[in-house]
């Protein structure tokens, strides 16, 4: 019988990527982690690596800790910030009558 265990969704998400998919991830999530609440990180490649695969990390990063980030590249430079979820827009409910006939 195999042995069951429930664990967070993004431990799960980052662990079953491949090993060292999983082990960026987790240096950019770190990242992540640090940012307080009016601040906002700058990630700059590092030689061999281009700025959209460290784009591209960030995101998948941010996608495994469930936040909403703002992200932009300016240049040769990404920075990126926590951003507040927004409410989707639309049209606002239809309120009954209050005599309960449909018109």
């Amino acid at each position: 019988m195999p042995e069951f265990e429930l664990v967070p969704r993004q431990q799960a998400m980052v662990s079953s990527s491949s090993r060292g998919r999983s082990d960026v991830i987790r240096e950019y999530a770190q990242f992540i982690e640090q940012l307080g609440r009016d601040e906002a990180g700058k990630l700059t490649p590092s030689d061999g690596e281009t700025v959209a695969t460290v784009r591209r990390r960030l995101g998948s990063a941010v996608k495994a800790s469930g936040k909403s980030m703002q992200i932009k590249r300016v240049g040769a430079e990404i920075f990126f910030w926590e951003e507040p979820l927004k409410r989707r827009g639309g049209r606002p409910r239809k309120n009954a009558n209050p005599d309960g006939v449909a018109c």
